[in-house]
């Protein structure tokens, strides 16, 4: 009896190893040829079923561990991306008025750069009310306007700049029967980042001095 116990703890063994090297089928013919007690032969057998469902469960296991990594990579990298083209994102907009407390601005024997002071809308903060300049703060298309109203004894006259060069004008003749009159005009600009955008008024020339009528505007179309 004690013979057959060892006989069986050693194939026990051997299982086992077996079950490591593969051989899990030659053991069990094996087992079939030599003297073992039933009971415990059908337990190495049912040891060695129950490994191999725990092999494969833990190879599931770990693919599934490797899928949910990679997820979890593609997901980090997408909100990065997204997190990105939200920095990036820039919004330029501004708007202001000439003011002047309702009085004629000019003439004057030069040309000089008008200050619009009433700061009606600035985001980004690139145009300043104490130069009357726009400073690019990116590269990009960008959309201006002029406006003015002016009386009628004396010639109206305002020229758009881009850095040192006149863009577009708009302008009024003096008239004696035309007592004021409005006027405006338009324009997109590609600037590079630094890029001044100014409004000058012309030599013996006005415009009313107001909160309203008057008035200069733009903002970032696209960034490029």
């Amino acid at each position: 009896m004690s013979w057959t116990i060892l006989l069986c703890v050693s194939l026990f063994c051997g299982l086992i190893s077996a079950q490591d090297d593969g051989n899990t089928t030659d053991l069990e013919n094996h087992l079939e040829t030599q003297g073992c007690f039933p009971d415990m032969c059908d337990l190495l057998r049912e040891f060695g079923a129950v490994r191999e469902k725990l092999r494969v469960v833990e190879t599931r296991m770990e693919d599934s561990e490797t899928q949910l990594k990679d997820t979890e990579t593609r997901l980090t990298e997408s909100e990065n991306q997204i997190l990105e083209l939200k920095k990036e994102k820039k919004t330029v907009v501004f708007s202001a008025a000439i003011g002047g407390g309702d009085t004629a601005i000019g003439p004057f024997n030069t040309d000089i750069t008008l200050v619009y002071r009433k700061v009606i809308t600035n985001i980004g903060g690139a145009y300043s009310p104490y130069t009357g300049v726009f400073i690019a703060p990116v590269a990009g298309v960008y959309y201006f306007t002029i406006f003015f109203h002016a009386g009628w004894d004396h010639e109206a006259k305002l020229m758009l700049y881009k850095n040192n060069d006149v863009v577009v004008v708009t302008y009024d003749h003096a008239s004696t029967s035309d007592t004021a009159d409005n006027g405006g005009n338009a324009v997109f600009l590609q600037l590079v980042q630094g890029d001044q955008v100014y409004v000058r008024l012309g030599v013996n020339t006005h415009v009313w001095g107001s909160d309203y009528p008057t008035t200069f505007s733009g903002f970032l179309v696209t960034e490029m």
